[in-house]
């Protein structure tokens, strides 16, 4: 993924708009008496306890099995791995087959694994991340690594490994809603910096573009979409990223105000920064289901995490507290979706 940060003011201003606007004068629900309304709030969703050990296995059970670049091993392991444990929550799961060219004129058959729960519901949420590996460590500053495939724990089994915590969940208690689980490829085979190909235009996310353009079930849509990536990392922070605030507004303010509710605060900053290109933007722009990205930045160090795109993305740095935040905040929004 890249970072943009062209639009930085204009985030930050559509941000406090965004928090400055609301309806004026008391919203009537049928209990107003004389000139005073009451407001009668719907009580909370408990959603089950998200088990960051179990995330944790999940995230080690795809590092064990090596990079998950394309035409591996590891990848189709990987594949093959996500595909019996969703069936074995009670999924419909499908794996989406599809031509994709990337930046240095390879065609790869990209394998989109997606599973449906409760498929006859009308009203439904999807939930995304990459499963992929970055196939150099263009970032690396051992030169020997440039050419080596990213291990791709953080940056992408990290997403997986919580969403197949909520997957396991689900199957013992189900939602209001319909959920459909989309583990997207070839997310990080975009063209590095100073390549010798010619410039290639959307050479990220090809998994995704694929999806959005391609959808498993013709007119498909959800209420709302949220996309991990990079969530694992020890002492991450999720901004506000700026694609979201663009187009879904309501949803960033969803996520981030249901992780202050539950004590996370700590990890989701209210504060814009940045304009990503992630899977999230293609499938805003494409299926224009609104969907937010919960990716770590450390805004200090402008930085999306110290091994980013290196041989040190490894299990090392892995934190059960920054899994448990965020599964348990993207539970408690799915939870307390009304139908």
């Amino acid at each position: 993924m890249k970072l943009s940060l062209n639009k930085a003011l204009l985030i930050t201003a559509c941000a406090f708009l965004i928090a400055s606007c609301g309806p004026s004068e008391p919203v009537d629900n049928g209990t107003t008496t004389g000139s005073t309304t009451s407001v009668v709030e719907k009580p909370r969703v408990v959603p089950p306890d998200f088990n960051s050990d179990s995330a944790y296995a999940y995230v080690k059970a795809q590092a064990d099995l090596g990079p998950r670049v394309p035409g591996s091993k590891a990848h189709t392991n990987c594949v093959n791995w996500m595909s019996d444990k969703l069936k074995s929550y009670g999924a419909e799961v499908v794996v989406q087959n599809g031509i994709v060219t990337t930046f240095d004129q390879k065609k790869w058959s990209a394998k989109n694994v997606i599973a449906s729960f409760n498929p006859e519901n009308k009203s439904r949420v999807l939930l995304c991340a990459h499963f992929d590996s970055r196939p150099f460590c263009d970032h690396d500053s051992v030169p020997a690594n440039k050419s080596k495939a990213c291990p791709g724990v953080n940056d992408g089994a990290s997403g997986v490994g919580v969403l197949m915590e909520i997957a396991r969940n689900i199957k013992a208690k189900n939602p209001k809603v319909g959920i459909d689980i989309v583990m997207f490829d070839l997310e990080d085979y975009g063209q590095p910096e100073g390549s010798s190909f010619p410039p290639m235009n959307d050479s990220w996310c090809l998994g995704s573009q694929y999806w959005s353009k391609n959808p498993h079930k013709p007119g498909y849509f959800a209420n709302f979409g949220i996309l991990l990536d990079m969530v694992g990392g020890k002492g991450a922070t999720f901004y506000k990223e700026g694609n979201s605030i663009f187009f879904a507004a309501s949803t960033v303010e969803k996520v981030w105000n249901t992780a202050a509710n539950i004590g996370y605060s700590n990890y989701f900053i209210q504060e814009p920064y940045g304009e990503f290109t992630d899977d999230h933007l293609y499938v805003n722009k494409l299926t224009n289901i609104p969907t937010v990205d919960i990716i770590s930045y450390d805004k200090e160090d402008s930085g999306f995490f110290k091994y980013h795109h290196k041989a040190g993305d490894t299990m090392d740095n892995i934190d059960r507290s920054t899994l448990k935040a965020v599964g348990q905040t993207v539970m408690e929004v799915i939870y307390n979706v009304e139908k």
